[in-house]
């Protein structure tokens, strides 16, 4: 008799063959899945690491910003606080009043490339022409940062720009800080008309010579052997020499050439071969954050290609001496380099 369950035949496979018939439908039915589904978890944490990415640039942002305002260089905002300008309406400069083409005041007016370094420092320092007040200042006062107003008056200043000449010995005087030189020039010598050629300072050996008095002009003139006098003013030495006290007056060639300039049949302007460069700096005093606002200016005035204030100035002045002064020079017509100052500056105020 034959066994029953062999009426139901059955196979090795048949097990994997019900089991494939399962996977085959749960295939079919992901097959059947919208496209949408399955899309959009890939989707959301696509975004949940993008935001992660932000939120970290912006924690990374913010701290950049804690660190550089709490621990970097000050700001121009917090140098006019330190500088005590912030209030301030009005800026006093002290300059020379004597001087064409360098600063002259006469007719009411001040006009010369001092001057014009002035606005353009003060300009930068937030001052408007009109907030800014120019005292008369004679060269010993320069350090003393003394001038005296048109009633005679001494009044501090709150810097000077007098062609001052940097040198080692007048950073080491008290209440001396000079800025970055704003002009080179060099030492000269001017004579009457139809005076002898003098081609160096030698040439005047044991002849009467006029300077201003604590100019860098004296040394080099009394170690050449002249009979050297000093005048507060430049314009007491022009006019002592047209009396014929002194044969020749000897200081920077950029003040002598203003000279020449106006009376040009009545001197000649000598170049003495120096090699010494007289660089003309600010003194702001014993301010030092004033120092920084004013080196920032001639650094912008310096290295911005759309800023032609210094060019101008110079060409106001100098330049249109050059012609009536060749062959002496008068000052080198490019404006020193500046170093950049520690100042905190943002990207798109930089130049």
């Amino acid at each position: 008799m034959a066994d029953a369950r062999s009426a139901e035949p059955a196979t090795p496979d048949g097990d994997l063959a019900d089991g494939g018939a399962e996977a085959e439908e749960e295939e079919a039915a992901v097959a059947e899945e919208p496209a949408a589904d399955r899309i959009l978890p890939r989707r959301s944490a696509m975004a949940v690491r993008l935001v992660a990415l932000a939120v970290a640039l912006v924690l990374a942002i913010v701290l950049a910003f804690v660190v550089v305002v709490f621990t970097g260089p000050p700001s121009v905002d917090e140098l006019r606080v330190q500088a005590g300008l912030d209030g301030k309406r009005e800026l006093l400069i002290g300059v020379k009043d004597d001087q064409p083409g360098v600063a002259q005041f006469a007719n009411g007016q001040w006009s010369g490339f001092d001057i014009d370094i002035a606005y353009l420092i003060a300009e930068d320092l937030g001052f408007r022409r009109g907030e800014i007040r120019f005292l008369s200042i004679e060269s010993e006062d320069r350090a003393r940062m003394q001038a005296t107003d048109r009633n005679g008056e001494r009044v501090s200043v709150d810097m000077v720009i007098a062609s001052y000449s940097i040198t080692p010995a007048r950073e080491a005087m008290a209440g001396v800080t000079f800025s970055a030189p704003y002009l080179y020039t060099e030492q000269a010598v001017m004579t009457r008309h139809g005076h002898a050629p003098v081609s160096s300072l030698e040439d005047l050996k044991g002849r009467k010579v006029c300077s201003l008095a604590a100019s860098t002009s004296e040394s080099p003139a009394t170690q050449a052997g002249v009979l050297l006098s000093s005048r507060k003013k430049i314009s007491e030495c022009f006019q002592a020499m047209d009396r014929g006290d002194f044969d020749a007056i000897t200081t920077d060639a950029a003040i002598l050439a203003g000279y020449k300039a106006k009376f040009p049949a009545k001197y000649d302007h000598w170049d003495i071969g120096l090699d010494t460069t007289e660089a003309w700096g600010v003194n702001v005093g014993e301010n030092p954050a004033l120092r920084d606002l004013v080196n920032l200016a001639l650094y912008r005035s310096r290295n911005d290609p759309k800023d032609n204030r210094w060019e101008e100035a110079f060409d106001r002045n100098f330049r249109a001496e050059e012609s009536v002064n060749e062959p002496a020079p008068i000052a080198v017509d490019q404006q020193p380099a500046v170093e950049e100052p520690n100042v905190r500056q943002w990207p798109w105020e930089r130049v």
